[in-house]
């Protein structure tokens, strides 16, 4: 299967996606470094892609939303694997609880979206600056379905979202011209700890498989997709080989304010 070659760094990587993807890139040939906050259980998830691989892993512990965990995590990778050329920010957490925006705990309402948003933020501003310098590079920011669309119970998780959309969006114009690009890859509902522990999701059959999110975002490590770039694709819905072989045109794929007709001044 070997057809990957360089250095991937996964954020949330020990379990659920983040692990899956992990486990698919090793698999295909490239060494994976792992980030997440809980050490003993990263490093042990990262020893079993690696037995289950025969790939070579890291495991490194830092917290995505403090800088200086981040610039030291970004820093260890690069000294023990090599400069990274595939970027994976997957780490980020979801609203406790069903509630609407007036019922929900304000500090965990804002870790969700810290999670997700300064956590994408800080790991992009220590790894693309390398990318750009060897003119050479890939960032995945994990999207979702709740980030085109507003989600009544789960307003922190949908704004998060919306906001990783223009993250990737900003990254994509900013890197025109260069050899470096950024994409959105919605995984669609894969069965993992975090989404069972959504009572939305109780009693839900149709996962999604993990095999078909690596699938997509192996894809774009190898550069197939460039013409997506800061688009959003979704795993589980999108063909691999229609993905292939279409090019978007205009703001297709992208987060836009529809107008109301063609009266519509903003139109």
């Amino acid at each position: 299967m070997p057809e990957l070659e360089g250095v991937a760094l996964v954020t949330g990587a020990s379990t659920g996606i983040g692990r899956h993807l992990v486990e698919g890139l090793a698999r295909r040939g490239m060494a994976v470094a792992g980030l997440a906050r809980g050490e003993e259980r990263l490093r042990a998830a990262m020893a079993e892609a690696a037995e289950a691989t025969g790939g070579r892993t890291l495991a490194v512990a830092a917290d995505v939303t403090d800088q200086a965990s981040v610039e030291a995590a970004v820093g260890e990778v690069r000294e023990q694997l090599g400069p990274v050329e595939l970027l994976v920010n997957n780490a980020g957490l979801v609203d406790d609880a069903e509630v609407p925006l007036w019922e929900a705990d304000p500090d965990q309402w804002w870790d969700v979206v810290t999670s997700h948003l300064r956590g994408s933020f800080l790991l992009s501003r220590a790894v693309v600056p390398w990318m750009l310098l060897r003119n050479r590079g890939r960032v995945v920011n994990l999207a979702s379905g709740m980030g085109t669309r507003a989600n009544p119970d789960y307003s922190a998780y949908s704004v998060a979202k919306t906001g990783l959309m223009r993250i990737t969006e900003s990254l994509a114009l900013s890197l025109e011209g260069s050899d470096v690009r950024a994409f959105d890859v919605a995984p669609g509902v894969v069965d993992t700890p975090m989404t069972r522990s959504m009572r939305m999701w109780q009693g839900f059959g149709d996962w999604t498989p993990p095999e078909e999110v690596v699938g997509i975002v192996a894809a774009i490590a190898g550069g197939e997709l460039d013409q997506w770039s800061g688009r959003f694709v979704r795993a589980g819905k999108d063909d691999l080989a229609t993905l292939r072989s279409t090019t978007p045109e205009g703001t297709a794929r992208q987060l836009r304010l529809r107008p109301y007709g063609e009266s519509d001044p903003l139109a």
